[in-house]
């Protein structure tokens, strides 16, 4: 019997009525398409066009260049303008294809034939998955052709669709699963015939009884798949959450899922492999909200990959008022980032642009005073670490004891501790900045 939760954990505003009501509407981009080649974890990928040509959309435009890369996909038909760094979410540049759109969005051969999936081999559908340059797109990135094809498939025990979509102001997941819900059901099924002696898992927040219905109505009839309710507590979608509730394993540093049989992956990636199997349709286009209280009108969009994040805005109607608000983030606020300019395109793994009329970090630092000791923070990680301990390990630069003493190298900067902490302490930065020290002092 699975959980219904795990240890730790917090509770914060989840935003979810800007837009968890809105349903999907295409948006179809009004500028040139920007595709960033290191858009997955993993090397960039190797560009296959040049300067002039032309293209179609789900042509790959550059090549997986390496085991874990991932091909890049045109989403639309045109030429290509230029292939130069262009700013990306993070605020740096990438190396990137730029398009410019026709808007006529012809298809490139092939693509849209209708596969039965039964009638593959495994190799055929990892092939197709690989094809369609399918990543992780909840957040992660990671080429799912990979995370498919793990050392002993025997081995898997639990398939997992994770539908928990917990970081506040998100809701373009609860749409997917209310509208396609017959497809992820579908990509999970394909799934399962990679791993012969696993069942199936659709793991939802108890907040989304919409999405709860029309999954466990699509999949009513199927021995191996099962709809598992959970309850609403972030970080719920967490990887490491979701094993602990499905299978009660728990993962150490440099483990993957796989490790202890369990294959997890996004709702809206699950999706995709369907489309990438038995439809022949490459990774063109995603599910994306606009939230927030800055923002005109809150929405969830069917977005073209590449589009920038200037067209996101528009869609939602703009600022509010018309004035400029404090805080825009990519992602949500917990586990999101401030963008320092809106030029940045979507990619696979964006999905959501968040508007907030005051920055809630600025004003925790205005708070900020040294750790109280209260133990909070440890109380609350669903990994069991010691933030508070880590912290001082960080700031004095004793990088040894936070990596091999404290296991800091565990923690998945998912920001409980920073937000449950009544010092205001800026954590989970500093844990980030430390990890990034940390794994550059490796490299080098």
């Amino acid at each position: 019997m699975y959980k219904k939760t795990f240890h730790g954990g917090v509770h914060p505003y989840d935003g979810k009525e800007f837009a968890r009501d809105i349903p999907f509407q295409t948006w179809l981009p009004k500028g040139d398409l920007v595709f960033h080649l290191n858009q997955h974890i993993g090397k960039p990928a190797k560009p296959l066009v040049q300067k002039g040509d032309s293209v179609l959309a789900g042509q790959i435009i550059a090549e997986a260049d390496g085991f874990v890369s991932a091909n890049i996909i045109s989403s639309v038909s045109g030429t290509v303008k230029a292939i130069e760094k262009r700013e990306n979410v993070l605020g740096t540049t990438d190396l990137s294809i730029v398009v410019v759109n026709d808007g006529q969005y012809t298809l490139s051969e092939g693509v849209g034939t209708e596969v039965d999936p039964t009638t593959l081999t495994t190799q055929e559908i990892l092939e197709k998955v690989k094809a369609a340059g399918i990543v992780g797109l909840g957040g992660a990135g990671f080429p799912t052709h990979v995370k498919l094809a793990p050392k002993d498939p025997a081995a898997i025990k639990y398939v997992i669709a994770n539908g928990a979509e917990c970081e506040p102001y998100i809701t373009c997941d609860d749409q997917l699963m209310r509208n396609y819900a017959d497809e992820i059901v579908g990509g999970l099924k394909i799934m399962l015939q990679l791993f012969p002696n696993a069942e199936g898992v659709v793991l939802i927040e108890e907040n989304k009884p919409e999405a709860i219905a029309a999954v466990q109505k699509v999949c009513a009839n199927e021995n191996k798949i099962h709809v598992h309710p959970v309850h609403v507590k972030y970080p719920q979608g967490g990887e490491r959450a979701i094993m602990d509730v499905v299978a009660g394993k728990h993962i150490k540093l440099g483990m993957l899922p796989a490790d202890v049989g369990c294959v997890v992956d996004n709702v809206a990636t699950v999706r995709a492999i369907y489309r990438a199997v038995a439809k022949t349709e490459p990774l063109m286009e995603r599910g994306f909200t606009v939230s927030g209280d800055g923002v005109n009108k809150p929405c969830n969009l069917i977005v073209k990959i590449g589009t920038s994040f200037e067209e996101m805005l528009e869609a939602a109607g703009g600022f509010k008022d018309g004035e400029e608000p404090e805080k825009i983030l990519c992602g949500g606020p917990m586990m999101g980032f401030a963008m320092p300019w809106l030029s940045a395109a979507v990619n696979k793994n964006n999905n959501a642009l968040t508007v907030l009329k005051k920055d809630p970090v600025a004003e925790a630092e205005k708070q900020q005073t040294a750790c109280l000791r209260c133990g909070r923070c440890g109380q609350v990680c669903p990994i069991g670490l010691v933030p508070q301990m880590m912290a001082a390990a960080a700031e004095k630069k004793d990088y040894a004891r936070y990596e091999k003493k404290l296991y800091g190298l565990e923690c998945i900067a998912c920001g409980s501790c920073t937000f449950t902490c009544p010092a205001k302490r800026p954590l989970m930065q500093l844990f980030k900045q430390t990890k990034a020290e940390i794994m550059a002092a490796k490299r080098r």
